[in-house]
């Protein structure tokens, strides 16, 4: 697994050289879709306080997606969660998200921001290295709604990839509550397993920072 890290969380890329981050990085991040929308502000309020959110919405206009981001950004930060955007950092600081989130090719350019890549193998674990990556969502571990038939990496891949890490891993991909804390995961997001339809939901009693 990859190594622990203590907060705040610096990013030591040589050429992002910033001051660590104001938070702590949470362990525990909500992700946003079509298929939870109607659900997220629930979702939001039973989440423990100080986790995160990551707003997608691709489904939407831009203009219909940016109202809907407002709204739930405000929702999630009354409950002290870290909420950041899907998209390039430019538009993550016009829109007054805490960071953005996408591939490292999207996120590479642009300002100090918090950066959360994405990642499904090591050759796009060194390309968010290389994008001053705060840290990366290594995906699929499992099988997910969101591919339904596609390759998953499974545990012992995961944990291949992740101990290459030199930033936190968050694991996503047909994450829950149950499948965290049985394989030692510390960091997980997921769509469905924090929406509501988890048999194993988080509880406030769940680490969330580190």
């Amino acid at each position: 697994m990859a190594r622990c890290y203590s907060v705040p969380v610096p990013n030591c890329h040589p050429s992002n050289p910033r001051k660590p981050q104001a938070r702590p990085l949470p362990r525990l991040w909500l992700i946003s879709d079509a298929r939870n929308d109607a659900g997220l502000e629930r979702a939001l309020a039973r989440l423990p306080r100080g986790s995160g959110f990551i707003y997608r919405h691709y489904h939407l206009g831009e203009a219909d997606r940016r109202a809907r981001f407002t709204r739930l950004a405000r929702t999630a930060r009354a409950h002290g969660h870290t909420v950041i955007l899907a998209g390039n950092v430019a538009k993550a600081r016009q829109w007054g998200a805490d960071g953005a989130y996408g591939r490292a090719r999207l996120l590479a350019p642009g300002a100090q921001s918090l950066r959360l890549v994405t990642v499904h193998s090591l050759t796009e674990l060194r390309a968010a290295h290389a994008a001053r990556a705060d840290a990366v969502l290594l995906s699929p571990v499992f099988a997910t709604r969101s591919h339904p038939g596609g390759q998953v990496l499974g545990p012992v891949r995961f944990r291949a990839i992740a101990a290459r890490a030199q930033v936190p891993v968050i694991a996503l991909g047909g994450m829950n509550a149950h499948r965290a804390r049985a394989r030692g995961i510390a960091r997980w997001a997921a769509i469905d397993g924090l929406s509501g339809d988890s048999r194993h939901p988080p509880t406030a009693s769940f680490p969330l920072c580190s």
